[in-house]
């Protein structure tokens, strides 16, 4: 089984080919957004941690963290972002691991895929067989912000400056898919690079 972590600059497009790898091929997929979801629910130590970090406001009405408020927070104190990190990223690492172990007992498991903007500031480096790299450029990634999710140019700026550059990326992946041009392109990509692993209709 190859373990394989997927980043890359948001707006890349990450999401939606890990979505054909997930239709094609026998594997496991984890996206690290929304394990760090499920890794800060109530009654969680990263839960009681967030709350202690952040006060009683950023539990919603429903009792959990309310992500959108812990956003804001965020976005105006690039020191609460670290604190932040400090406490999720353990444990999001602690939550994968468990389920590695488990898909490597699982012969139907071929390929473990993680993917997460920040996998490789976060080490996943020296976990994982392989890390790939989803390129697109920045005006596009920008374009795809603005329609898909509304994002200013100021916030997308924001977003991007805070990201590696299109060096570090490069520097630290084994393989690089080109997410600039058709869909059916990046795929033919991916079927190229994951030809010794079986394909599923």
């Amino acid at each position: 089984m190859r373990f394989i972590g997927i980043t890359g600059g948001v707006g890349a497009g990450k999401s939606e080919l890990l979505k054909y790898i997930g239709r094609h091929y026998k594997c496991e997929i984890y996206l690290a957004d929304e394990v760090a979801h499920q890794v800060k629910r109530a009654g969680t130590p990263c839960f009681e941690a967030l709350r202690e970090l952040f006060g009683e406001k950023i539990v919603g009405a429903d009792g959990e963290i309310d992500r959108r408020i812990m956003a804001e927070r965020m976005f105006e104190d690039p020191q609460t972002v670290e604190k932040v990190n400090a406490i999720i990223h353990p444990a999001v690492r602690e939550y994968l691991s468990e389920k590695l172990l488990k898909a490597r007992e699982n012969p139907q498991t071929e390929l473990f895929f993680v993917e997460a903007a920040l996998l490789v500031e976060a080490g996943y480096g020296g976990m994982v067989d392989e890390m790939w790299y989803i390129h697109a450029d920045s005006g596009l990634r920008a374009d795809r912000l603005r329609r898909a999710r509304g994002y200013s140019g100021d916030r997308i700026r924001r977003i991007m400056d805070s990201q590696l550059t299109e060096a570090e990326f490069r520097a630290a992946c084994n393989f690089v898919i080109d997410n600039g041009g058709s869909l059916e392109d990046s795929c033919r990509q991916i079927d190229e690079k994951l030809e010794a692993f079986t394909w599923q209709e």
